[in-house]
């Protein structure tokens, strides 16, 4: 926070407003894709793979070293998940609840500062409504992003999403997942949707999707990796994700994709990954790099303690941003030693 003492909030945290469940994966046909399906299970392989890591350059030169390190039985045990062998299409189910009320958080312990932000929120509401934010993230539901390495070479998509009553059903190759230029009118609706709940103007819903991918007779599809952190104990070199033997993908790997709206970053036009997920410091932890730093001010932080405190930003994409992060959640008190 801010270094003023009568206005820092040394407790501060906001709940996500976007929660989603874990993803599961479903085998079946692209004729058939609504009617019938079957869970897909975890198969566990034992491989005999080859050396391929970089070698000593005394052995890389060395024939008779390097001919005797690539002889080593490199054994693996790994969990692998593919289509039945009369499949062709792979079907992903989650729901995702939106809730209200980004404008108070859920811990603050400094009153002074709870009115401040609340007023400000509440300023962005009136003003914006949330529009962009869920325009962004309604895109990104019907573009199918969820479905990470699954999507590379589909030959269609298909996302049928459901609220209540009302259902849509949309070609996920039709809507990019480099920008967010779509004026789709059933992407608008559920976009309006998702802006007046966020902006509290309605109850909570929950949102059903059901994607679909045809990728090809039974091909490898791809649950979620699991960490392993003590590797050690294990035998297998990779573990996926399932739950009661259902091929599944995290929750966090989910929302994740549903929050890859970030084109604002400084280095947007010329990096040439696309938008990235709203995080505090820009972080793509697949590329070891924070696209948002504190020294340039336009990290989370630098830019909240300002917002929060009733000054004005630069631009409106620096209050999505900011308000981005807050539908997220997270702990953003700062210590009082600091």
């Amino acid at each position: 926070m801010a270094k003023n003492d009568n206005m820092i909030a040394s407790v501060l945290a906001f709940e996500k407003k976007l929660v989603s469940s874990d993803g599961y994966l479903y085998g079946t046909t692209w004729e058939k894709r609504t009617q019938e399906s079957t869970p897909l299970n975890l198969i566990e392989k034992s491989v005999r793979g080859t050396i391929s890591n970089r070698l000593k350059p005394a052995i890389q030169n060395d024939p008779l070293k390097l001919n005797a390190e690539v002889e080593k039985a490199n054994l693996q045990k790994v969990d692998a998940c593919a289509l039945g062998e009369h499949q062709d299409t792979l079907k992903l189910h989650f729901t995702l609840k939106v809730l209200g009320g980004v404008e108070t958080p859920s811990a603050c312990n400094n009153a002074l500062f709870k009115q401040s932000y609340e007023t400000v929120a509440k300023n962005y509401i009136e003003q914006e409504g949330f529009t962009e934010l869920a325009r962004r993230y309604a895109i990104n539901i019907a573009n199918g992003r969820y479905l990470w390495r699954n999507r590379i070479g589909a030959e269609k998509i298909e996302v049928h999403v459901q609220i209540g009553s009302e259902h849509w059903i949309f070609d996920a190759n039709e809507f990019s997942t480099r920008h967010f230029d779509s004026s789709h009118s059933d992407v608008q609706v559920l976009a309006d949707k998702i802006a007046e709940t966020l902006s509290g103007k309605a109850p909570a819903f929950l949102i059903s999707v059901n994607a679909y991918a045809l990728v090809g007779i039974a091909q490898e599809v791809y649950p979620s990796e699991e960490l392993v952190l003590d590797k050690g104990k294990g035998d297998k070199s990779k573990i996926l994700y399932a739950v009661k033997d259902v091929a599944a993908m995290h929750s966090q790997k989910i929302g994740n994709a549903l929050r890859s709206i970030d084109t604002w970053y400084p280095e947007f036009e010329t990096a040439n990954i696309g938008p990235i997920a709203i995080e505090p410091y820009g972080a793509v932890t697949n590329l070891g790099k924070a696209y948002r730093t504190p020294k340039e001010k336009l990290d989370f932080y630098s830019l909240f303690d300002r917002f929060a405190l009733g000054e004005k930003l630069a631009s409106k994409e620096q209050e999505h941003y900011v308000m981005g992060v807050l539908v997220r959640g997270g702990v953003f008190g700062q210590s009082s030693k600091e």
